[in-house]
């Protein structure tokens, strides 16, 4: 798999916010990348040095949509803890 595509988007939320203060990113990733995946991508892409990801699999929900019923995609997430130092700008303008 190509880096890009393991990275499909990093989630900006408060609780991820306030773990940027402990040098900690969340992304969502490819629903089939693996830990040595997610982390040789981070590297690649924003040119940091990576300590540890932790990858985590966000089941999908059941929906109502008047009577019909339907479910959300299952997707997952990776939160990455870069070295002492080394961090991301994911806003725009920071």
């Amino acid at each position: 798999m190509i880096n890009e595509e393991i990275l499909l988007s990093p989630i900006i939320t408060e609780k991820s916010s306030m773990l940027q203060e402990s040098n900690k990113y969340v992304f969502k990733v490819h629903l089939g990348s693996n830990k040595i995946e997610i982390k040789r991508a981070v590297e690649e892409i924003f040119d940091v040095v990576v300590e540890n990801v932790n990858v985590m699999k966000v089941k999908g929900k059941n929906k109502m949509y008047g009577r019909n019923k339907t479910l959300t995609p299952s997707w997952k997430k990776a939160v990455v803890t870069l070295k002492l130092g080394d961090s991301i700008s994911l806003y725009e303008g920071a």
